[in-house]
């Protein structure tokens, strides 16, 4: 396995992949310097500077609500961020700990289970968020764990059919012989041997829940207004597309640069540690 500087320094040296990383840090770099940068306050609204075009008072232009458009795009992927980065967390240890757990069990166990997952990733996951979202509220302690548990899913999948390729191995059935625990050879056998996979995942499902983050909050479901954010901007802004475009392009121009820089830096992370066939796992 590369080491972090290796593994960076060949991703670099890909087109795709040094662009992609470029735009990440960039978006990084604007989520954590954006309460100091921006020169407006983000909730503040001025009737008298309703829809103004791009100027030098207003870069991106003004809203239906006089609200400076430059800074809240600057704000706008903050809150998303985070919660997708808690959201992928919760992904990826359950779905991995519950996937390689089965890989080591087989037989029945393993079946009905993974019949029950496929029951459960058949229903599209914008319903069952929605649902539950309906009920629980919006707010991030809630979108945390529904999201984490709808993308974990999908994790177990790929965590388990990883798994699988190991299971046979000398040094697993070795530990089964010394009598360690299923808990034991998952952690300390199978799961060093899985870590790349699962890692380039992790990083894919993170671009997945900021896309479902950001449809929430498209659909009055998401981050709660007044705080910005790009997939509510978005929304608010679909009934003004022709006499103000400025404020519809801006978050989708930053909501659509961050997800490509993800990707593309997936897409290059993958190349190097030789992963192939990304995101072919059903996804909720």
């Amino acid at each position: 396995m590369k080491s972090g500087f290796a593994t960076l320094s060949a991703m670099l040296r890909q087109r795709s992949g040094a662009v992609g990383i470029v735009l990440v840090i960039v978006h990084l770099l604007i989520a954590l310097l954006a309460p100091i940068i921006i020169p407006h306050d983000a909730v503040a609204q001025d009737a008298a500077a309703i829809l103004e075009p791009p100027s030098f008072a207003h870069l991106f232009g003004t809203d239906r609500l006089g609200r400076d458009i430059f800074s809240r795009t600057l704000l706008g992927g903050r809150e998303a961020i985070v919660i997708s980065t808690l959201s992928t967390i919760c992904a990826m240890v359950w779905g991995c700990l519950l996937g390689i757990i089965l890989a080591l069990a087989g037989g029945r166990l393993d079946a009905c289970v993974m019949r029950v997952i496929d029951a459960m990733v058949a229903i599209p996951w914008i319903l069952l968020v929605m649902l539950f979202v309906a009920a629980l509220g919006s707010s991030t302690v809630a979108l945390i764990p529904l999201l984490g548990f709808s993308y974990g899913l999908s994790v177990i999948y790929l965590a388990r059919s990883a798994a699988l390729d190991f299971v046979a191995r000398d040094f697993v059935l070795a530990a089964q012989v010394r009598g360690e625990s299923r808990w034991t050879i998952a952690v300390t056998e199978l799961l060093p041997n899985i870590r790349d996979s699962l890692a380039v995942q992790g990083a894919m499902q993170w671009s997945w829940i900021f896309l479902a983050v950001s449809s929430l909050s498209f659909l009055g479901m998401g981050v709660a207004p007044p705080t910005p954010d790009w997939g509510q901007m978005i929304s608010d802004a679909r009934g003004i597309m022709r006499s103000a475009p400025w404020a519809v392009v801006w978050p989708m121009v930053f909501l659509s640069s961050l997800i490509i820089g993800v990707n593309l830096s997936v897409d290059a992370w993958a190349k190097v540690l030789s992963i192939g066939q990304l995101g072919r796992i059903p996804q909720p």
